[in-house]
């Protein structure tokens, strides 16, 4: 015979398996908004510029939200040729596209050409910030399986941090006590039913555990905001350097009183929002009205954060005022902000196809952070051109560093294999400044190409009526499908 307690046991189970297979099956009410983005994606092999590149699989997440898009982070489609997205619980791939994209954010939206898509699907909303020490949800499909995943986990850290898509950019971020994995990424973080972030990156077990970051609102509505107009302008920046201002001698040196605070401006770099306004050892006391304390942060909607999410707020065109202290004298300034280039050699590439010259074996690459990965060169000189390209001022002499990335021997260019890793700096008399002059100075007449290189006492000399014969010869041995992508 049964024990009374036993025949209530068996009473709920019984009973738990008579409930209708909707209530038992039934999924967090962020379901109906989930999407799981399936890309088929090709890497550039900056090695070998010419070549399409691997094809790789991807799997990541994202969520419906007004306007029938798909938002979702940056990375989990970039280089993507072929995407495929699928709602929670139905198992049929609908073609999708990206509509925009953010590199130096890591968000980017998408469409599906058919709009039966959004057919039940229930648009996301947003929260704000959660607070310190409150509880999240993170919803996505990390490795392990294909059905939606949630897991949660408690903000432990609002702070900027660098964003590791493009290596280069930092912007405000929160750190949650949760893993984000593969598959979690453009997943929505959420809280009392709102979007409170999108699941972007996190460490390697080897290197914590269980900490994983996501992008904060703040950050997600300037995305939306800045593609209102149908473009993407990137984030601005004053293009100027700035240090903690703490050491009570220099704080001497530069009288700044013992009332006063700020930071003080190290290099201010061309073409930028600060250039002809801004000069190094000013002190710069107030942005927007903001106090900044010498820790370089400001008080901003009740929270202490650095300064620079005051730029970070704005768009192009916009202006930011600047309190300052020069030479002993208060002045106020007015800068227009806008997006410097030369920070973009730093950057990592997404969506677009190596660029390159070939002319008789000769390999001709700018140098970028993509290109100077896949060499994995140690040369101290390409590695001072790249480090200090912007802090030098390199770029004004070179807008673009132009290497000799690589010899595909022939006879035409017997000898020249020592050259390479070298930095051109002329071309037939000409100065190379970018790509485009290298393919141009080719163009020139003359019975020999004359290639000079930084540093090299001797150029390489290629005959131009060997070429047209030596360049078939070399398509045909090593390859190759195009002489040059500018």
């Amino acid at each position: 015979m049964f024990d009374p307690f036993m025949r209530f046991l068996a009473f709920l189970f019984l009973a738990a398996f008579a409930l209708p297979p909707s209530v038992l099956s039934a999924a967090p009410e962020p379901a109906v908004s989930m999407v799981r983005i399936t890309t088929a994606s090709q890497q550039p092999d900056y090695s070998i510029p010419w070549a399409p590149g691997s094809v790789m699989r991807g799997v990541g997440a994202g969520f419906v939200i007004e306007g029938n898009r798909i938002m979702t982070n940056a990375h989990v489609v970039s280089n993507a040729t072929f995407i495929t997205v699928q709602k929670e619980g139905d198992p049929t791939p609908w073609n999708a596209y990206v509509i925009h994209v953010a590199h130096d954010c890591d968000l980017a939206l998408l469409g599906v050409r058919d709009e039966a898509f959004f057919k039940g699907a229930k648009p996301l909303s947003f929260g704000g910030l959660p607070a310190l020490e409150s509880e999240v949800s993170v919803f996505g499909y990390p490795i392990g399986g294909d059905r939606l995943s949630v897991t949660r986990g408690v903000v432990s850290r609002i702070d900027f941090q660098p964003y590791s898509h493009s290596e280069v950019d930092s912007h405000l971020s929160i750190q949650i006590d949760a893993a984000i994995n593969p598959g979690n990424s453009g997943g929505p973080v959420m809280q009392n039913g709102k979007v409170v972030g999108v699941a972007f990156q996190g460490y390697s077990g080897a290197v914590a555990q269980n900490v994983g970051f996501m992008i904060p609102v703040p950050v997600i509505h300037r995305f939306l905001r800045d593609v209102e107009d149908g473009s993407y302008d990137r984030y601005m920046d004053i293009a100027a350097t700035y240090f903690p201002l703490i050491n009570p001698a220099l704080r001497a040196a530069l009288d700044v009183g013992d009332a006063e605070s700020g930071v003080l401006v190290g290099s201010v770099f061309d073409d930028g929002a600060a250039s002809g306004k801004l000069k190094a050892g000013d002190v710069i006391l107030s942005v927007d009205g903001h106090k900044i304390f010498d820790d370089g942060k400001i008080d901003l909607d009740g929270d202490r954060v650095e300064m620079a999410e005051v730029f970070e707020r704005k768009f192009k065109g916009d202006k930011v005022q600047l309190e300052i202290l020069r030479e002993g004298k208060k002045e106020s300034l007015t800068l227009e902000l806008s997006r410097p280039w030369p920070f973009e050699m730093q950057a990592r590439a997404y969506d677009k196809r190596p660029r390159f010259v070939l002319e008789g074996g000769l390999l001709f690459q700018p140098l970028n952070r993509d290109f100077l990965d896949s060499i994995k060169n140690k040369d101290v000189r390409l590695r001072y051109f790249f480090d200090c390209f912007i802090s030098d001022h390199l770029y004004r002499e070179h807008p673009e560093i132009v290497v000799l990335s690589n010899v595909l021997a022939d006879p035409v260019n017997t000898y020249a294999a020592p050259f390479k890793g070298g930095i051109v700096n002329r071309i037939n008399g000409r100065p190379i400044h970018s790509l485009q002059d290298v393919a141009a100075a080719f163009e020139s007449p003359g019975e020999f190409h004359i290639i000079e290189l930084i540093g090299e006492g001797r150029p390489i000399v290629l005959e131009r009526s060997a070429l047209a014969e030596a360049d078939q010869r070399i398509r045909r041995r090593y390859g190759v499908t195009a002489q040059q992508n500018l």
